[in-house]
């Protein structure tokens, strides 16, 4: 079995989840700075789209920097083929790992046989993470899935997935169908680590759902019984989550503006400076006069207008 990086890291590891238009380059490159986990993973990319004629602007999504590593390529599809392709590519452009997404709800993503869609295909599964190692060369191949499509099944999914010999599997303690809506099931979570005690102690299992602080995935590591936690909405507007600093409003202001110019310098005529919308939801809460500050910035049309509304919000 091939670990890759891997083997290196202290458990418990603590790892950033893929999110779409959420952990681009710019804001890892801002987590690498102020916060950084043991791995980080880009945003899932479609493995169809990069082996089609669109292939130039899904790349803009697969873009990092040194300071991000050990830097995992997450993609999603459900075509064998494509994934050898891609993981060839995974390769060329110099990523330390890839991962397949067997977990995403997103009902565009179902409709193709993708993400969590997988986890009632196991065959296909099984035969698109032989492809992707195949494709991947000395890199790991790791998978992040969740409980179950419809219902729990992992009893019976996991088994198989272990058949594949991924170098981690990431689980999702909730199915597709629950979405983020009910409390994730980290009893589940540790079951499926049970499960894999039986087959290959070697490969981790990291936990997903719900984690609130760094001490908080800490806890549920050594409860649970986990070789690492992966954080999704826990980092939103708190790129200092994996330190367990809290930051004061000083701090906060200083890093959206930094943040900003970053997402701008890198993504400026390619992605819709909206996108960055979402983080000032996040990072401004929590202090006097965070409401109406949070509100002009939604209406900023680019990094020199957001530096003058934090401007004369300091004032």
């Amino acid at each position: 079995m091939n670990f890759g990086f891997w083997e290196t890291l202290e458990r418990p590891i603590i790892a950033l989840a893929p999110m779409a238009n959420v952990t681009d380059a710019a804001f890892r490159s801002i987590i690498a700075k102020y916060g950084k986990p043991d791995v980080m993973y880009t945003e899932f990319v479609s493995a169809d789209g990069l082996v089609s004629s669109g292939r130039d602007a899904l790349l803009l999504d697969l873009k990092f920097g040194e300071s991000e590593r050990p830097i995992v390529a997450q993609f999603f599809g459900a075509t064998p083929d494509h994934f050898y392709q891609v993981a060839l590519l995974a390769q060329e452009l110099g990523f330390d790992g890839i991962d397949i997404n067997m977990g995403c709800p997103d009902r565009a993503v179902l409709k193709q046989g993708a993400g969590a869609a997988l986890i009632e295909t196991p065959e296909l599964a099984l035969k698109i993470i032989s492809e992707t190692k195949r494709g991947a060369g000395p890199l790991p191949v790791s998978v992040k899935t969740r409980l179950g499509l419809k219902k729990k099944t992992f009893r019976e999914w996991i088994p198989r997935l272990l058949e594949a010999e991924p170098a981690a599997i990431t689980i999702h303690g909730r199915t597709a169908k629950e979405l983020s809506l009910v409390p994730a099931d980290w009893e589940a979570i540790a079951e499926a680590a049970k499960i894999r005690d039986g087959y290959s102690k070697n490969v981790p299992i990291l936990g997903n759902g719900d984690v609130k602080n760094l001490a908080d995935a800490e806890e549920k590591a050594e409860k649970y019984g986990l070789d690492g936690i992966m954080v999704g909405r826990g980092i939103f507007g708190n790129p200092w989550f994996f330190t367990g600093h809290i930051p004061n409003t000083e701090e906060k202001l200083r890093v959206i503006l930094e943040h900003t110019r970053l997402f701008e310098k890198m993504f400026s005529g390619r992605k819709n400076f909206d996108v960055m919308k979402k983080h000032y939801k996040a990072y401004v809460n929590g202090f006097d006069g965070a409401k109406e500050l949070r509100t002009k910035l939604m209406a900023a049309k680019d990094a020199d207008g957001v530096d003058l509304i934090l401007r004369e919000f300091s004032v």
